[in-house]
């Protein structure tokens, strides 16, 4: 009898487990296995893209152009590209110069139904195509609303922007955000209503979309002030207890800069990534932002950028080798040469460091790897610019209208730059098999 119950136990932890890695493998989400993505039961290392404009491009309102979108999207999958990072919507009033337009969330509870429409028209035809969305619900910056939107709702009064104070003065007017109470429930509202959201096209459920990867807390959220590290620590965790009850299908991530958003703290960093209900880890990296190449130099430069760019990452993989998560690089950009910005200039240092930061994914792979994947800004594909400044009626591009349009984009006449990406796809999908 003791024999037979033996038996019995051992069949059964062998049907356990083969049902657990059945289930893995039949997934359709994008999970993380032992600190690794896989997708369709293999690992998955990426080189994506930032498109933050995709769901005012999927609408039929002002500045829907589905015909476009499609084109978009067919050009990024011939090229290997199944990773896109998208601003879910932008807030509040409309008329500034330096924010997107037009806007979602019009005032708390009250949406603009075209894009939501278009959201719901770019996750469905990015389905068919079987690519996937990183989905970012906030902004610390200006340029979609975000911090500024909650805390006028909250009450704070009129926000300042940086074209009109500053970036300085605007950050220490931000800073209030991580304290705020009743800005973050006025948030939180905002993310039951998107992540309960059912595709009118599809007819699933937001939860149930294989075409999310990942839900976003945010676009670089910071708590602005050192000050503001624990009440912030304890917002993204708020944040992502809160996702994690409304869909436990999908992945979570911050939208961090690293370090670098977390006022130089790289404990704050370590911490916030640890929670227990974010699954991978973001950096993001701006070498001429952050005074690492100039605008006359930017060629004779890259050498530093590289090497500060390995430093950087090398810092946060040693955190994410001890809390065992992947390590996505979601936003880099590198100016065209000369720093103009108009089609066809050059792009010879664009494309040396975008060359170098795509040569650093799933390097190590058969040691660890953790470093996963990573996603350019941005996507300017067929845009054409008409206006330095981004104007109502101007293409969108991957640079947002606080940007100079070209700035960071990368178009589809960029032959050189789609040339080094498509290699390093090409290299990566080789690693992965």
């Amino acid at each position: 009898m003791k024999l037979k119950l033996i038996t019995t136990i051992l069949i059964a932890a062998v049907l356990s487990s083969c049902a657990s890695k059945q289930g893995s493998v039949q997934s359709p989400f994008v999970k993380v296995e032992d600190g690794h993505f896989v997708k369709n039961g293999q690992p998955y290392y990426y080189v994506g893209t930032n498109f933050w404009y995709g769901a005012i491009l999927g609408s039929e309102g002002q500045g829907g152009n589905r015909e476009r979108l499609c084109k978009e999207l067919d050009l990024m999958k011939q090229m290997g590209i199944d990773n896109l990072r998208i601003l879910v919507g932008s807030d509040g009033e409309r008329g500034f110069k330096t924010k997107v337009e037009p806007t979602l969330q019009v005032a708390p509870g009250v949406y603009n139904d075209t894009i939501l429409a278009g959201l719901d028209y770019l996750l469905q035809e990015m389905g068919k195509r079987e690519m996937v969305a990183v989905l970012y619900l906030n902004n610390s910056w200006e340029w979609s609303g975000g911090y500024g939107y909650y805390l006028e709702q909250a009450g704070e009064g009129k926000q300042p922007r940086p074209d009109d104070v500053g970036y300085p003065a605007f950050m220490q007017a931000m800073s209030k955000y991580a304290t705020n109470e009743k800005a973050h429930e006025l948030f939180y509202d905002y993310i039951r209503f998107i992540i309960g959201r059912t595709n009118r096209y599809t007819g699933l459920a937001y939860k149930d979309d294989p075409a999310i990867m990942s839900w976003q807390i945010g676009n670089e959220p910071r708590a602005f002030s050192t000050e503001a590290l624990p009440a912030f620590e304890k917002w993204l965790g708020e944040a992502s207890a809160l996702i994690r009850e409304l869909d436990p299908n999908h992945l979570i991530s911050i939208g961090s800069e690293g370090a670098w958003g977390c006022e130089g703290d790289f404990g704050c960093w370590e911490r916030i990534t640890a929670d227990k209900n974010i699954d991978y880890a973001n950096i993001h990296l701006w070498p001429y932002n952050w005074g690492w190449a100039k605008q006359d130099s930017l060629i004779e430069n890259l050498p530093r950028a590289k090497a500060n760019t390995k430093e950087y990452i090398d810092r946060h993989l040693q955190i994410c080798e001890k809390i065992r998560k992947p390590l996505v690089m979601e936003e880099f950009g590198y100016p065209r040469d000369g720093f103009n910005f108009a089609l066809g200039t050059p792009t010879q240092g664009r494309d040396g460091f975008y060359e170098y930061v795509f040569s650093l994914v799933g390097d190590n792979m058969e040691q660890g790897g953790y470093f996963a994947g990573c996603n350019f800004w941005g996507w300017g594909g067929l845009a054409q610019p008409k206006h330095e400044q981004w104007l109502i009626g101007d293409d969108y591009t991957g640079d947002p209208a606080q940007e100079a349009q070209g700035l960071n984009s990368v178009f589809a006449g960029d032959k050189s730059t789609l040339a080094v990406i498509k290699a390093q796809i090409d290299r990566i999908g080789t690693l992965a098999k």
